[in-house]
């Protein structure tokens, strides 16, 4: 099957002109699937496997570049509010969803580890308003062990707005811990949207924040049905962080897969059969949950304040999106544990992991 890419810039309530992208089945998509990226990433580049592989097989795909991130204007991976991220994408997405062709299709997000803490933040800002979520090694709560301790934070916060981006953060090379093939991640390394610098001091405290918060919801405001995937040997973020999601979540429908011997790049970083089997497993998923039942019309809302969306006139031309083979996986296991866990982000108590 082909399929088209296309790219536009559009400006946040903010001012801040935003990269956007999407992949576009010729044909009428199944459902619309909207793309969380990690920390530090972009969209183009870094997830247009996924973007292919999702229009092949019959999904419009969109990605939001945030602030900071990826081809979008601002101080590099700066996030003064992780708020602006969630709002940034909250809008984009639903201007989507209330265009006339898109307006009785199923909405899924697609988050991939900080990307994880955005979609689960999208679900809760308005709960009705998805039909679903696939989570990726997701960012949504933080280990008690490597938690800093009160006192750091306090400090901490005590200068945050005197030198909010300063990189004073420390942290090791993600990248290599991340990706486990040495050919992805050096293609990985290469790309130049890709943040590969110290986390600054806000930016740290607003994700530390986030997941701290997150996990004090996830009971009570996690209700959507999710699809959560994790390697087993990541040591990005800790696979028991998702386990804690799918038995804290209040969700009646979820899903939790663990791949032994993974990495954290689930999608990116594994040899092609893995990254294969991952695949099958998430556009199972997906189609098992797209169907007329579950649509819910999107009545009109209001563009965005400061501009109306542009095709960007340097982008590339569209692409031909060529059809790939996907081979059988075993079927995504639904655990049925109910033993309580205090995980999160791995690493050691003060140091920093950019959760990709």
């Amino acid at each position: 099957m082909d399929g088209e890419y296309q790219e536009v810039y559009i400006r946040n309530s903010r001012g801040v002109q935003l990269f956007t992208c999407r992949w576009l089945p010729f044909s009428s998509p199944k459902a619309l699937v909207f793309l969380c990226h990690g920390y530090g990433m972009e969209c183009s580049g870094f997830m247009r496997e996924c973007g292919v592989r999702l229009a092949n097989a019959g999904y419009a795909v969109f990605g939001i570049d945030y602030e900071g991130h990826g081809r979008s204007r601002g101080a590099r991976c700066y996030i003064k509010k992780f708020e602006n991220i969630v709002n940034d994408c909250n809008e984009f997405f639903k201007s989507i969803c209330a265009e006339e062709e898109y307006r009785d299709k199923c909405r899924f997000l697609y988050g991939e580890s900080m990307g994880g803490a955005v979609a689960l933040l999208l679900h809760k800002k308005e709960p009705t308003f998805w039909n679903g979520a696939v989570l990726v090694a997701p960012m949504c709560k933080i280990s008690e062990k490597v938690k800093p301790h009160p006192l750091v934070i306090n400090v901490l916060t005590r200068v945050e707005e005197i030198i909010p981006k300063w990189k004073i953060v420390p942290t090791k090379d993600v990248i290599d811990s991340a990706f486990k093939d040495p050919v992805k991640r050096e293609e990985i390394r290469s790309n130049k949207l890709i943040y590969q610098d110290k986390p600054r001091l806000k930016t740290a405290l607003e994700m530390l924040r986030t997941s701290m918060s997150l996990e004090h919801t996830l009971h009570e405001q996690v209700r959507l049905p999710f699809f959560v995937l994790h390697g087993e040997a990541d040591t990005v973020t800790d696979p028991e962080v998702s386990r804690a999601l799918y038995e804290k979540a209040s969700s009646a429908d979820k899903t939790i897969k663990l791949y032994p011997g993974m990495w954290h790049g689930l999608t990116s970083g594994e040899p092609d059969g893995n990254v294969e089997i991952v695949f099958v497993d998430i556009i199972t998923w997906l189609e098992k949950h797209t169907s007329d039942d579950n649509s819910v019309i999107v009545q009109p809302i209001h563009t965005y304040r400061n501009a109306i969306l542009k095709m960007n006139t340097t982008a590339s031309p569209p692409q031909t999106i060529n059809k790939q083979h996907q081979q059988q996986s075993p079927r995504p296991v639904r655990t049925q544990s109910h033993r309580r866990y205090f995980c999160g982000l791995k690493g050691r108590r003060l140091q920093h992991h950019s959760a990709m």
